[in-house]
């Protein structure tokens, strides 16, 4: 890439280890020499879009200014193709959306209102493509472009979450991606001190050659430690600190996350970032202090296109203009060019703007710290972003016309020819066998318990942290992530996230409805209020006119739940071009839901502790077996329609199962999703090793379905909870006060001579058995110990 950056001079020097004597390409030479030829195309940029750089500057583009415009006009970090879309979210919003809303969907992360003066910020974002050329440093520098998005916005991060789709489990290169990306994960984040709270990981061919990296960072602050991007303030100073500028991930995560992968262009795999978290570590605490001194006017951290992106963004942001010497930027390489400087995507660093009279401060912090910094520039009362490099100017733009105002494609779509013959091909149509004899159901049990998708994840989940910091209130198995936020008064915050791509496929709109439905409803299984959304669009190739219907799909109707559940999108991702020799993912729009606990020491768990209570069904159940993990599982089977999105029974169920938390009804609840009543019952029993005996007749008679319909279908706006015989009458009186329908199921056994699930007049399976096939599945694919796997995978 250095080589065909350069601009063809002769009397420049091609080799990358005599760049710094190259005769520089400033501006006056870009605008005297109009015909040189420049290599566009192989940098990501249309012919249409070079054009248009032309066009803007007046000129053409100086081989630093086209790589500046080549990574921050990529898909990745313009959003050039999704734009259009992602503008519902901004319409859909009410005003009584807004009210816990402090910064919205433009900054680094969304803000939300907490109470008590208190502010969240949380965010998830995808690092797909870097974690399939390297699992190991591709997840590690996900989670820590995540937190560092989170610093960003003054606060102090507190737990991450991981959100992995892998390739089918028996393939012989998952065990690859698999071993890199968790203990990429579990490397940096456990050396961060952070807790690892929850997540998904899902296992399905279609990600082979595409593997989904989604990670969720949230951090806390005061009302007044906000910090936003942007460089205002005439002489204000912009200074980059943190790690020093290498030859890693140069138009990595930009250019990697922007063109589907393809053999037959290698300069599309670039290097893979390579992250430092103890740096990272120390980072977090330096911007804390600076931000506690109050000697940082703002601040933008380095993630995807590097240095490009944050003087762009801090300047259009700002109110004026900016001016850097880059041969002020701490190499770890001096034989980089300044292009490759500009598009370096080293990690561990950020760009502050510090006024003048308090910059002696900030390098006394800074230095405290031993972290290195450099003073680059100013913002200057200019409406141009203007780069030196040894006292020659090498790019001159506007900087809106670089961060903001790039191309946006409406780019066509439509409903694939697919979809009605896919939509005919339900369960009942496809003739899938339906277990009929006890031992048949007993046996589906167990298969669905220990399927890849449905297994317990505890082999990934024990590689992470989930406690350190000691404000952990729930995690993995449990339906949400909680952290306590203020230890005087318990406030904090509980966070799902979710997604079926298998629902997706089948209907993108429903897809995407039912996994905000589902993570709203894991919140309040929790107890506590949902309050906000962010979300990662994982999508194919949007030059695609069928994978673009179904990111319109998506998208539209998302903005639609969100309305409806009245929590508006704070912010997120969107990953396109997800596909590999034509073969797309399924649509995957990952979401997260975060609420809100008044006091976290009433979260209420997913699992059954205390035998003699009495297990309740909420919510109806019908015959919705399309796209179910049944089907799945049994039958490789993939067809129909989703189950049905209720908003208003998600809303009436929310609203009960917060009650319930708050008020001391119930000791545990637990979501009905894949798997269905039968997985949520073998979920809430392994929690804590007590049993319960089911009885499904009266489900069976009051919904009009039979015992495998009620065991495995996957209805939507479902929970069951465990409730203490001396709340029965008060629980009871609250849902047929609300008219919400509820069956008393069973009850919570500790077992004699041991523990078990029992469909009673069905079949029973021991807790020992039952946990075997759940817990055996991904330790058994997978193997070895911590310590092996992650050695294994560096």
């Amino acid at each position: 890439m250095t080589s065909n950056l350069s601009p063809a001079d002769s009397t420049q020097v091609d080799s990358p280890q005599n760049a710094s004597k190259k005769v520089k390409e400033t501006v006056e030479f870009a605008a005297a020499n109009p015909d040189v030829e420049q290599p566009y195309a192989d940098l990501g940029l249309t012919a249409d879009e070079y054009e248009k750089i032309k066009a803007i500057l007046g000129r053409r583009p100086t081989s630093a200014e086209l790589a500046m415009y080549s990574v921050m006009w990529s898909e990745h970090c313009s959003y050039k193709s999704s734009k259009v879309h992602l503008s519902k979210f901004g319409d859909k919003v009410t005003e009584d959306m807004k009210k816990h809303l402090l910064v919205g969907i433009g900054e680094n992360a969304g803000v939300v209102d907490i109470g008590d003066g208190w502010a969240v910020t949380f965010k998830v974002e995808s690092h797909n493509h870097p974690s399939y050329v390297e699992p190991h440093q591709g997840a590690a520098t996900g989670v820590g472009g995540i937190v560092r998005d989170i610093i960003s916005m003054g606060a102090r991060p507190v737990a991450v979450m991981d959100q992995l789709r892998f390739g089918a489990i028996d393939h012989p290169d998952t065990a690859r991606v698999v071993h890199g990306v968790v203990a990429g994960i579990s490397n940096y984040g456990n050396s961060l001190g952070l807790p690892n709270i929850g997540g998904e990981t899902v296992f399905d061919s279609v990600y082979q050659g595409n593997p989904l990296v989604n990670a969720l960072a949230v951090g806390v602050m005061r009302h007044e430690d906000i910090r936003l991007a942007n460089a205002s303030g005439l002489g204000n100073k912009v200074v980059l600190f943190g790690a020093r500028t290498g030859g890693d991930g140069i138009g990595g995560a930009s250019i990697l996350a922007s063109e589907s992968f393809d053999d037959s262009k290698p300069s599309k795999r670039p290097a893979v970032q390579v992250g430092d978290p103890f740096a990272e570590k120390v980072l977090i605490e330096c911007c804390l202090e600076l931000f506690h001194a109050g000697v940082v006017e703002g601040i933008q951290d380095l993630g995807a296109a590097g240095i490009s992106c944050a003087t762009s963004e801090l300047a259009s942001n700002g109110d004026g203009g900016m001016h850097i010497a880059l041969d002020d930027v701490l190499l770890r390489d001096e034989t980089l060019t300044p292009e490759e400087i500009l598009m370096s995507e080293s990690q561990e660093r950020m760009m502050a703007v510090v006024r003048p009279d308090r910059l002696e401060e900030f390098l006394e912090i800074v230095g405290k710290w031993e972290v290195e910094t450099s003073v680059l520039g100013e913002v200057t009362d200019s409406d141009r972003l203007v780069i030196e490099w040894h006292g020659d100017v090498i790019v001159d733009v506007p900087p809106r016309s670089v961060a903001h105002d790039g191309p946006v494609y409406n780019r066509p779509f439509t409903e694939p020819s697919w979809t009605a013959e896919v939509a005919a091909n339900t369960v009942a149509a496809a003739g899938l066998a339906k277990p009929e004899s006890d031992e048949e159901l007993r046996s589906t049990v167990l298969e669905l318990a220990g399927s890849p998708n449905l297994a317990s994840k505890s082999w990934i989940t024990s590689q992470y942290d989930k406690y350190v910091q000691g404000n952990t209130a729930l995690a993995y198995p449990d339906d949400a992530g909680v952290v306590r936020v203020d230890e005087e008064t318990g406030l904090g915050v509980a966070i799902a996230t979710d997604a079926n791509g298998r629902y997706s496929f089948l209907d993108p709109a429903r897809g995407a409805q039912l996994a905000l439905a589902e993570a709203y409803r894991n919140v309040s299984t929790s107890g506590a209020i949902p309050r906000a959304v962010t979300d990662c669009l994982n999508f194919g190739s949007p030059e695609d006119p069928e994978i673009m219907w179904q990111f319109a799909q998506s998208v539209d109707a998302l903005a639609g739940a969100c309305q409806d559940m009245g929590i508006p999108v704070t912010g997120g991702n969107v990953s396109l071009y997800n596909q590999t020799g034509g073969v797309a993912i399924h649509p995957t729009p990952v979401v997260g839901v975060l609420g809100v606990f008044d006091d976290v020491t009433r979260a209420t768990p997913s699992g059954w502790k205390e035998a003699g209570q009495t297990i309740y069904l909420l919510g109806t159940t019908e015959d919705e077996l399309d796209g179910s993990a049944w089907a799945d599982v049994t039958a490789g089977h993939l067809g129909g329609v989703p189950p049905q999105y209720k908003p208003a029974a998600e809303k009436e169920l929310g609203e009960i199962l917060i009650n319930c938390s708050r008020d001391g009804m119930i000791d545990a609840a637990h979501d009905l999703s894949q798997g269905g009543l039968s997985q949520a019952l073998v979920e809430s029993s392994l929690r804590y090793g007590t049993g319960a005996r089911i009885w499904l007749d009266e489900v069976c008679e009051r919904d009009g379905v039979d015992v495998f319909t009620a065991l495995f279908s996957e209805s939507s706006a479902r929970a069951i909870v465990a409730v203490p015989r001396s709340e029965e009458v008060r629980f009871k009186d609250m849902c047929t006060a609300r008219r919400f329908p509820f069956v008393r199921i069973g009850m919570t056994d500790a077992g004699d001579p041991e523990p078990s699930l029992d469909i009673v007049d069905h079949f029973s399976i021991g807790l020992d058995e039952l946990g075997q096939a759940h817990e055996g599945t991904l330790r058994d694919r997978f193997g070895g110990s911590v310590a092996a796997v992650t050695e294994a995978a560096v």
